[in-house]
């Protein structure tokens, strides 16, 4: 059995007596009736584009409010015992396998610094023995290490 809704976004006799009833009653109602007929189609996917962005909302609002969000989450009990006792496991498990990929990270984000470092001492240390291999030229010509002055004429 097919069930049809009553008011469509359509114009149909019943949608097309709403509208007009509206626009006697007070005319915003008319208008509002005139846009679901127009638009009410598109109501639905309308509505999927709100709870999408609603989700991705709420989700990043969790990530960034951190532990308050994850206790206000564990704070919601179903009754079924069974259940949120292994939900209590699961979200230990992963609140756990989450402490280990900071760390991992954080490792990592330091280990990344003293490459740096390294790189950057070697780079200076370059720099420094050109400097005296270059002040060692420099203090044999007489001109004590500055570079050669341009004869004025």
């Amino acid at each position: 059995m097919t069930h049809t809704a009553f008011i469509r976004p359509a114009f149909t006799p019943i949608t097309i007596a709403l509208m007009i009833l509206g626009f006697m009653i007070f005319w915003p109602l008319g208008l509002a009736m005139l846009a679901y007929i127009l638009w009410g189609d598109r109501l639905e996917a309308y509505r999927g584009e709100i709870r999408e962005a609603t989700d991705k909302f709420s989700a990043k609002w969790g990530r960034e409010c951190g532990g308050r969000h994850k206790q206000w989450n564990r704070a919601a009990r179903t009754g079924n015992v069974a259940f949120d006792e292994w939900r209590e496991a699961e979200l230990k498990r992963i609140e756990e396998e989450r402490r280990k990929l900071d760390e991992m990270r954080a490792e990592f984000d330091a280990h990344l610094r003293e490459l740096r470092r390294a790189r950057d001492r070697e780079e200076f240390e370059a720099f420094m023995a050109a400097r005296h291999k270059r002040d060692g030229e420099g203090g044999k010509n007489g001109n004590g290490g500055s570079p050669k002055s341009v004869p004025d004429t």
